[in-house]
């Protein structure tokens, strides 16, 4: 049974939530706060598995209460959000700080169909979540150009829980000319496009939220926005980007598999493949398919991990060429066959 506490200012929302939950016979909500303070003392004698924290709330905001939280009493939280641009942002620095995910509150825009099921996943997931320490990025040189023509090469990367912070990492270690990105990181919509633009931000190479008919280009890499699949798609020398609402894959749209089918198809050899933490076995199927074609296929350890289920599966599946921890994933890229065909110097 999953313990959960529900930390939020409304009523309405604490209801919903209460409700929604009850619905599930592996989940309980073991009790509710109006706010911080009520919280500190509710899991002090309730010591819930799993948070769910609103961002704005009076006496003490989401952001300062989880910074304590993660400091003084570690709890898999999700961040439970409206969808404001200035909500969106915070929750992006949320996730940053610890929190293990974001779902977008009921009654959003955003919110439905599924927002329960997104809810569900996201509390399952947190419930076996391994919290990693968060140590304050550090200045660092601007990763060296890799110096050669990339037009060719692919870099596809699927991820889940725990996955911003995962692709954040490997992200800053690729270079400005790195070779064109696509990335399948399960988020709802709404979140994505605040997931870009903070690794725009950090990051050498440009990071957007991706569109219709984007090509995909060295120096560039681009986030599936949420509630949309992301596959590659070829055109001659061109290698462009194609949206699509078809089923979720393993309850997630983006999903990881799709993504990399395509890149399988369209790149083969040409590509490196690299599953970073995440429940569930989305991708596993896919990684598999582009190391039969001839790519390059990386994992994310279990010790570095958040959740071990993607990387997991992805290894029982016989996709995986190199199971690495996330601080040597970046360097293993760079240095990978398919970029050192291509006359890279080797990290």
């Amino acid at each position: 049974m999953i313990k959960v506490l529900i930390v939020d200012d409304s009523a309405v929302v604490r209801k919903t939530l209460s409700r929604t939950l009850d619905e599930y016979p592996d989940i309980e909500v073991v009790g509710t706060a109006v706010d911080p303070f009520v919280a500190r003392e509710r899991i002090a004698a309730l010591e819930p598995d799993v948070l769910t924290l609103d961002i704005e709330m009076p006496r003490m905001d989401g952001l300062t209460f989880l910074s304590k939280l993660m400091r003084f009493h570690p709890i898999p939280t999700i961040m439970v959000s409206s969808l404001t641009p200035k909500n969106s942002e915070m929750a992006m620095r949320a996730l940053a700080m610890g929190a293990v995910s974001v779902v977008p509150k009921p009654g959003t825009q955003f919110s439905v169909p599924d927002v329960q099921n997104v809810l569900v996943q996201a509390i399952r997931a947190a419930a076996v979540a391994k919290l990693q320490p968060r140590a304050a990025p550090t200045a660092t040189d601007a990763p060296r150009d890799l110096g050669i023509e990339t037009s060719h090469k692919i870099l596809a990367i699927g991820a889940s829980t725990g996955g911003t912070v995962a692709v954040e990492t490997v992200l800053r270690e690729m270079p400005r000319d790195a070779p064109g990105t696509v990335i399948a990181q399960h988020m709802p919509a709404g979140f994505t496009n605040s997931f870009a633009q903070r690794l725009n931000e950090l990051c050498a190479m440009d990071v957007r939220e991706a569109k219709e008919g984007d090509d995909i280009v060295p120096g560039l890499a681009l986030i599936a926005p949420g509630n949309y699949h992301m596959v590659m798609r070829r055109n001659g020398a061109r290698y462009f980007i194609s949206l699509n609402q078809e089923a979720q894959v393993h309850h997630q749209r983006p999903a990881v598999d799709p993504l990399f089918d395509s890149v399988a198809k369209c790149a083969g050899g040409n590509a490196i493949g690299v599953i970073l933490t995440g429940m569930g076995a989305d991708g596993a199927a896919g990684l598999a398919t582009m190391r039969n074609a001839g790519a390059h296929t990386i994992a994310q350890d279990e010790k570095s991990c958040v959740v071990f289920g993607m990387p997991k599966e992805a290894i029982k599946a016989g996709g995986v060429e190199q199971i690495l921890p996330l601080a040597a994933v970046g360097r293993a890229i760079l240095s990978s066959r398919v970029l050192a065909s291509a006359g890279a110097v080797k990290a």
